[in-house]
């Protein structure tokens, strides 16, 4: 029986994991703050700027295990939720690419066209969060205005959100079928996270933008 080599192994642990570096990446800076604030205090400000959201308990459950990173700073609120929603859409950016090729094989075209097209704009969506996120963490960095490096990423994240509306839309017209049934549950929870993520990065602008 070939043997497979240790190195191929440890990639692809480090591939599967990779969602969790980059929480980790993103929080370590965070961590020797970590217990300056009481427990409590930093999850009632999360549930507090959760308000602000679409889908409040979602936003509170997702971001809680993070409250001691968070501590009650928005900035850092706002770059964990992206965090989170860049985690989500790329998990089910690969669920799609499985829906897609199960999809070729079924009685119903217009759904394997459907499930290709949310890969590709699922694809932009990953692109333009990963892009809110690198400008999050330049914050202040750059010689750009704090106005226009927020601007910037409520523009993409705007436009992730839209991205992941269009997967959910081209199903409009595919008649009812594991496929549609599956994606559109799954993709309306990444919505769900990536309109929380936008709202909290919202909330942040309009503090640290208004004159």
């Amino acid at each position: 029986m070939k043997t497979q080599h240790p190195l191929f192994s440890l990639f692809s642990l480090l591939t599967l994991l990779s969602p969790l570096f980059l929480l980790l990446i993103l929080l370590r800076p965070t961590a020797a703050a970590a217990s300056s604030a009481p427990a409590s205090n930093n999850t009632d400000f999360i549930r507090s700027s959760c308000g602000a959201t679409l889908y409040p308990e979602l936003c509170y459950t997702s971001l809680a295990g993070y409250a001691s990173a968070v501590q009650e700073d928005p900035a850092r609120l706002a770059r964990i939720a992206i965090a989170v929603s860049l985690t989500r859409v790329r998990s089910a950016t690969r669920y799609l690419l499985n829906a897609s090729r199960r999809a070729d094989y079924g009685p119903d075209p217009r759904a394997a066209a459907a499930a290709h097209d949310c890969v590709s704009v699922f694809g932009d969506a990953t692109d333009q969060i990963r892009g809110s996120l690198r400008q999050m963490r330049r914050l202040g960095s750059g010689g750009e205005s704090l106005q226009f490096q927020m601007s910037n990423v409520q523009t993409w994240m705007s436009a992730a959100l839209t991205n992941e509306e269009t997967c959910t839309d081209g199903f409009e017209d595919v008649g009812d079928g594991d496929v549609k049934t599956d994606v559109r549950e799954r993709v309306v929870k990444v919505k769900q996270v990536t309109s929380n993520a936008l709202a909290l990065v919202n909330s942040y602008a309009s503090k640290v933008t208004t004159p």
